[in-house]
């Protein structure tokens, strides 16, 4: 019997990491899911229908060094190795004038959406060098925000276009190691985080519209598709949005 492949989901509690690490789930994959909460992850859990031999909650700020290295400690503690990595654990800003935003709210995102998926990864891909069979998929969360920014979003957006600039250096540096490495770009999955955009959001030409989003669980099933792919090939780029969602053109 083949053993099932190993993935990680960082930010799995609610939202994007929650409905990936079911998707994962059902698609037979083991997943460990971490994020700052406990106990919220322990719901996830039971909510994706996973148990003590499947899953793993693993408390974790990815923005600590220390924290990340205790995490994959409890990773190859309890599976042994690491098949795929869901870099997916963010946040935001305020959306106020670029010029007002705290040194400290600035450091927040970046530690969080930057910082967090390069620890991650160097981490991942330190295991996927190791094990045997070698290899692994890394897959970051980027965003439209990675192709062009909301009004007032500079923290957010600046780090999502670094996200690229770290899913291609992965893409390059993993070659020797069969590490794959690609990146999902999401626009308006239905989560707690969008519930601002059914309610209206700021647009570029100043006006309050409401936005279309599209179910959360299409997401999970596009990580899916790209995590299930055997590693000679890689989806280096995916764009998954609701369909019409102001992106495409003008708006």
């Amino acid at each position: 019997m083949n053993q099932a492949k190993v993935a990680l989901v960082t930010g799995a509690g609610t939202g994007i990491g929650k409905a990936v690490a079911k998707a994962l789930l059902k698609g037979g994959f083991h997943v460990v899911l971490t994020g700052r909460n406990l106990e919220r992850l322990q719901k996830a859990v039971l909510d994706i229908g996973g148990n003590d031999e499947s899953c793993l909650a693993v408390s974790c700020d990815v923005g600590k060094p220390e924290e990340v290295k205790g995490l994959f400690a409890a990773l190859k503690n309890k599976f042994g190795r690491i098949d795929v990595l869901f870099n997916n654990a963010g946040m935001g800003a305020p959306a106020i004038p670029m010029e007002d935003l705290t040194y400290e709210q600035w450091m927040n995102v970046v530690n969080a959406n930057l910082c967090g998926a390069f620890l991650c990864s160097q981490e991942a891909i330190r295991m996927m060098k190791a094990q045997s069979p070698q290899g692994g998929r890394i897959i970051n969360n980027g965003s439209i925000s990675a192709h062009a920014p909301r009004p007032m979003s500079a923290p957010y957006t600046s780090t999502k276009h670094a996200i690229s600039g770290l899913t291609k250096t992965i893409a390059l540096d993993g070659r020797p190691f069969n590490i794959a490495c690609g990146q999902i770009d999401i626009g308006n999955a239905a989560t707690e985080m969008t519930e601002r955009m059914a309610n209206g959001i700021l647009q570029a030409d100043q006006s309050i519209k409401i936005e279309p989003r599209m179910d959360v669980t299409h997401v999970g099933e596009a990580v899916l598709h790209m995590a299930q792919l055997p590693l000679e090939s890689n989806i280096l780029s995916m764009t998954i949005m609701a369909t019409k969602m102001p992106f495409v053109g003008r708006g």
